[in-house]
């Protein structure tokens, strides 16, 4: 099933072909998206993380063309994709992720793809959990989740996406050289089975953690957690909690 934000995408998209694709920062959503386009001439997906890859590649290999790429390569590198240009460059949840593998990179990282976008830039993101005051319990909820997954991540001596505001994005674009040409949120509702996903997420990072009383700790407060996100996604049909956002941009 495709994503509202993927579908949202096409309808910018309109019926201009997509020719030559950059999937700048392939997930397994964006992959089987993008490799059943239908104007596409080439796509090539890039990851940091080669065990994402696998994943990646076991979910579309069938589709893949002779043409088509899959590399694992960190925008970091001047040297990963030197001199290409593509027609279109998906940035699918990039700026957060990219906390993980080049710190701090954010802003180059804009700066770093403006050449090689040809027509095109579509970039997809998630507002930060709730900042500041803290309007329900549903909120209260999604943020303590986040925070509690994050706590696990760096206990476990790995770094946590940090996710950026779209107007943050938007300003960097604009200092990068882009032209806006559209920027719209989405409201998420989340289910059941994103608590299960995002504090599953922590427990596996328990057994990495030094201290065994504090992970033990923690074990108990991801499940109790875990309860009472059930419950409230239950009880208010998933938790309505902030936004994602779609922004298409194109070199100025």
């Amino acid at each position: 099933m495709v994503s509202g934000l993927f579908r949202y995408i096409e309808t910018l998209q309109g019926q201009e072909p997509w020719g030559s694709v950059l999937d700048a920062g392939v997930g397994v959503n964006s992959a089987e998206w993008m490799t059943a386009l239908p104007t596409t001439t080439r796509w090539t997906a890039v990851t940091a993380a080669p065990g994402h890859a696998r994943q990646v590649r076991e979910a579309v290999d069938a589709r893949l063309r002779l043409q088509d790429r899959l590399l694992v390569g960190n925008w970091m590198d001047p040297a990963l994709l030197e001199g290409e240009v593509h027609d279109v460059v998906l940035a699918d949840y990039l700026i957060g992720a990219v906390e993980g593998f080049s710190p701090y990179f954010q802003e180059d990282l804009l700066r770093r793809l403006k050449p090689m976008v040809g027509r095109r830039l579509y970039i997809t993101g998630l507002d930060p959990y709730v900042v500041g005051e803290v309007p329900d319990a549903a909120a209260r909820c999604v943020r303590e989740i986040g925070r509690l997954r994050d706590v696990c991540l760096l206990l476990a001596d790995e770094t946590p996406y940090r996710e950026f505001p779209a107007e943050w994005v938007r300003d960097r674009l604009m200092e990068a050289g882009f032209r806006i040409l559209s920027a719209k949120r989405f409201p998420n509702r989340y289910r059941a089975r994103w608590v299960d996903g995002q504090l599953d997420m922590a427990v596996r990072r328990l057994p990495k953690i030094a201290d065994r009383a504090l992970a033990e700790a923690l074990a108990g407060r991801i499940e109790a957690l875990r309860a009472e996100g059930h419950g409230l996604a239950k009880s208010g049909d998933g938790l309505h909690v902030g936004f994602d956002y779609v922004i298409a941009a194109e070199p100025a």
